[in-house]
């Protein structure tokens, strides 16, 4: 590829993305039906996978590239750690359990860390920059269906040190002219687009292992309407939250 990296992951990645944003699940979130049962045991998969992520991050800090994208505000995982709280309860490890789909992801991520750290440079990149973009629409939209108290269940999306939209458009340029000044060749940006394809498709995985929750809160009319592309003409009545 011919343009920067920041360029290279976002022309590189576009067919990955359409794939994850037309998942069922996400679909379906879009469209404001968001099922309490699917939302919250993707925290549970996404603190595992944040969790392998940050410890990758925070053991290369010094490495050449990884630590010029080395942001600690970014973490995620203490802030799942309390939409876990709200959603499980104080005792809510015991109550957690990660799909398969999840658990690969981690895994992968791990892998990377020990054989190819340049290479998280597309999990931090996917993960973070999904967050601080389209997630902030999700954020909403989940707050809005699940009718949820003001600063919980979503803390996955919140970032403290950048509190306005302002504040988080600038950020993202700072990360993209991060990416684009890393001391690495081409076949490097090659393998990090590569890995960033990698990434979206784990991700479609976990979101499709939550396919059943979904079509159980959904019923099976409203999720064939959501898979075919189609609104339902009622919502669903939605679980509880309390």
């Amino acid at each position: 590829m011919s343009c920067n990296l920041a360029c290279a992951l976002r022309q590189g990645t576009q067919h990955a993305h359409v794939l994850a944003e037309n998942t069922a699940l996400m679909k379906a979130w879009m469209k404001g039906m968001v099922a309490l049962d699917a939302f919250r045991e993707l925290l549970v998969n996404l603190y595992f996978v944040y969790g392998s992520l940050e410890q990758q991050l925070y053991s290369h800090q010094t490495h050449p590239v990884l630590g010029q994208i080395y942001w600690p505000s970014l973490n995620r995982q203490d802030n799942l750690r309390q939409d876990l709280v709200y959603f499980y309860g104080q005792d809510w490890q015991q109550h957690i359990r990660p799909r398969t789909a999840g658990l690969q992801y981690a895994a992968r991520i791990g892998v990377v860390g020990l054989t190819a750290p340049e290479r998280l440079v597309a999990h931090a990149y996917v993960r973070y920059m999904g967050d601080l973009s389209g997630g902030q629409q999700l954020q909403r939209i989940a707050r809005t269906a699940l009718s949820l108290p003001l600063k919980q269940g979503t803390r996955l999306y919140d970032f403290e040190d950048l509190p306005s939209v302002e504040a988080k458009k600038r950020f993202k340029q700072r990360y993209r002219d991060a990416l684009n000044h890393l001391p690495i060749g081409p076949e490097t940006v090659q393998q990090i687009v590569e890995e960033a394809n990698l990434a979206f498709r784990l991700t479609c995985d976990l979101m499709q292992s939550l396919e059943a929750d979904l079509q159980a809160a959904l019923g099976e009319e409203a999720f064939q309407s959501i898979l075919q592309g189609n609104r339902p003409p009622l919502h669903p009545a939605r679980p509880s939250v309390a």
